[in-house]
């Protein structure tokens, strides 16, 4: 393939629903240690690939150097709207997820639900927490791709990690059955460990708009993160991490049969 054809190869790959673009070494890196089909890797400087891959993802490494290709740092830099530093892009096949099996999966562990987030980069913030907590999924509504690549650079690659989709509204919620609904609401109960059910479905809205009055009324219960007065809110990605790990570290059982890991 002709350098000059992977502009718009890669262009059209960005709105492509079947294909993820991986824009920097972390993200190509948690695709393939998590099994994504990689179909194309590209990088404008393979000696400096081998040295990254070799400090940062030494398990992926051979991998990585089999794949990568040079090709010119000017086709390089247009490849995407904001070249990464790392110097290496791939594309891969998405995965195919159905948020109603999702819901319906006999994991303990929660799933988190995005109601309508706004910012990409906080969306795959979103994922990366929830890959480290080893939640059982993340779900958005609203007009954004959870697979976007800005949320894919946001994430590190992590959507292969756990499952990731979009739902169209709230009324596809109503097949989380048995799973109870947990809204995170300023209004709510403060948070208490010992109270975050298994399976539970954690809705987070948008930090300036909260969640609709619809998912309000479906949830089963509403619960707030205990904050200094006179601090309003939190960062989306923050609030996640902070009610996930709640979660994880109320339950010792897990503690003991989830080893750690580096994401």
């Amino acid at each position: 393939m002709q350098d000059g054809s992977l502009i718009p190869r890669y262009g059209r790959a960005r709105r492509d629903p079947a294909l993820a673009v991986l824009e920097g070494l972390h993200p190509l890196k948690h695709a393939l240690r998590f099994g994504a089909n990689v179909l194309d890797v590209v990088t404008r400087d393979a000696a400096e690939l081998e040295r990254l891959a070799a400090a940062l993802a030494p398990d992926v490494r051979a991998r990585v150097g089999s794949m990568a290709r040079e090709i010119e740092p000017q086709v390089f830099d247009r490849l995407a709207p904001l070249a990464p530093s790392t110097g290496v892009m791939a594309l891969a096949e998405r995965r195919v997820v159905d948020p109603a099996a999702v819901l319906a999966s006999g994991s303990a562990a929660p799933v988190i639900l995005l109601e309508d987030p706004r910012d990409l980069g906080n969306m795959g913030a979103c994922v990366r927490v929830a890959a480290a907590a080893n939640a059982a999924g993340v779900l958005s509504t609203g007009g954004h791709d959870p697979w976007h690549p800005d949320a894919l650079r946001g994430a590190a690659g992590l959507h292969y990690a756990l499952p990731v989709a979009r739902v169209l509204d709230v009324e596809q919620l109503r097949a989380i059955g048995e799973r109870p609904l947990l809204a995170l609401d300023p209004q709510g109960e403060p948070l208490a460990l010992a109270e975050l059910p298994a399976r539970a479905v954690l809705a987070f809205g948008s930090e300036r708009h909260g969640l609709s009055a619809e998912l309000l009324a479906h949830a089963d219960a509403r619960v707030s993160i205990p904050m200094r007065a006179g601090v309003s809110s939190l960062n989306l990605a923050t609030s996640v991490a902070v009610v996930l790990f709640a979660w994880r570290l109320s339950r010792r059982d897990l503690q003991s049969s989830l080893p750690a890991r580096s994401v």
